[in-house]
């Protein structure tokens, strides 16, 4: 029997002031009332919203639940009207099932495996050690974003792809506009199709002389040049700009938990454990969305063929029955398990590479500059909105002490 059902309309966005690392407040109460509730879409479909641990678990690892493009017909906060969407081009495997998911991410995951992520550790702390020695030659007062937070992942995910380092620029700001949330629909597609027609001179350029790199290791699969150029958009965009805003957005959060951050200091081996502990509580990609390709039992509801589920994995990350004292960032907390990186088959590719930079970023960060603080008041810190694919800050003033570092 189908039990009585919570509605949440329209999505809720506003996060609360001072609190800039909670998911909407809107949220956090519809999963108050329920792991599941009705979400009626602004084109008048009638959808579902997850926001509880277990459920969001469970229709992630579930087949019957689709992540493929052509049936994300409906946006969570636009009305684009009875749209018919075109299939993910080739190569793009996020926005696919299986079989043909797997076709494109069996070649990579040998690629990003536990043990040669960490042979990277070394390269990670040269690149980390390059970009504090600038910002401390250029004396107090910083972006962390631009000088820390971008481009320490920019340039990995560039040397392990074989993406020319002068190139990052170009990249970086296309991604930001794809991803950010912050452009119209038409610069942000003439934002996509430059990164492609970049990407497919790219692929030829490793076909006429390949490189020692991920791309041209996959030269020799039956990949056509159309699939690694899609290929190579997932790994860069995801390689980026997740990762760059982890870097921003946490160490944002540790310094307005300073006693976590004495905690780091005091005790640096914590850092495997303060990452996970970020990773959850901040949950940069905070959405996803599925498909229902049949009729599926899920929270004592039916979830008809054709409906479209949101799961909200910031909301999931904070469910009380899975993390005791959710909203507590606690560097010690020994509860695992968070949805940070997804589940199922579309768990992230580099989460292992995203870990290895953050487990040498942060603690080189406050080891390097013991008295790191914000710049501006917490409030003036500038976030992204909630329509950007991935939360995080635009910008992050901070100082230091000259002597002190």
């Amino acid at each position: 029997m189908t039990e009585s059902v919570h509605t949440v309309t329209p999505m809720p966005t506003a996060r609360e002031s001072g609190c800039p690392f909670d998911p909407p407040k809107g949220l956090v109460e519809a999963r108050e009332h329920g792991p599941i509730s009705r979400f009626p879409f602004p084109s008048g479909h009638q959808g579902w919203l997850v926001t509880g641990y277990d459920l969001a678990r469970s229709v992630l690892a579930d087949p019957r639940f689709s992540s493929r493009k052509e049936l994300m017909r409906h946006h969570p906060l636009i009305d684009y009207g009875d749209i018919e969407v075109p299939p993910a081009p080739p190569g793009e495997f996020l926005l696919m099932d299986d079989p043909q998911h797997s076709r494109y991410r069996k070649p990579l995951v040998g690629k990003f495996t536990v043990r040669r992520m960490r042979l990277l550790t070394e390269r990670v702390e040269e690149v980390t050690a390059a970009h504090l020695d600038a910002m401390e030659k250029a004396g107090p007062g910083a972006d962390l974003v631009t000088a820390f937070a971008k481009p320490i992942p920019a340039v990995i995910i560039c040397e392990l792809l074989g993406v020319p380092y002068e190139d990052r620029g170009f990249f970086q700001e296309n991604i930001d506009k794809f991803l950010g949330g912050e452009v119209g629909d038409e610069e942000l597609i003439a934002a996509y199709l430059a990164t492609q027609r970049y990407l497919a001179e790219l692929v030829a350029a490793k076909r006429a002389a390949p490189t020692d790199d991920v791309l041209s290791d996959l030269l020799d699969s039956d990949l056509t040049d159309e699939e690694l150029q899609g290929m190579a958009l997932i790994l860069l965009s995801a390689g980026f700009d997740t990762t760059a805003n982890m870097l921003a957005l946490g160490t944002f959060a540790l310094l307005q938990n300073p006693d976590q951050l004495a905690a780091l200091r005091a005790e640096p081996e914590l850092i495997d454990q303060a990452v996970e502990e970020l990773l959850r509580y901040l949950s940069v990609a905070k959405q996803f969305h599925r498909v229902a390709l049949e009729d599926v039992e899920l929270g004592g509801h039916t979830i008809t063929a054709g409906s479209t589920v949101i799961l909200s994995l910031n909301t999931a990350n904070r469910d009380p029955e899975r993390f005791p004292d959710p909203h507590t960032l606690d560097l010690r907390r020994q509860d695992g398990g968070h949805l940070a990186f997804s589940h199922g088959i579309h768990q992230c590719l580099g989460q292992q590479l995203a870990r290895v930079e953050m487990r040498v970023a942060f603690p080189a960060l406050i080891a390097r500059f013991p008295s790191l603080r914000l710049a501006v008041p917490a409030g003036e810190v500038a976030l992204r909105p909630e329509t950007a694919d991935i939360y995080g800050v635009k910008s992050l003033p901070v100082t230091w002490d000259q002597d002190l570092g």
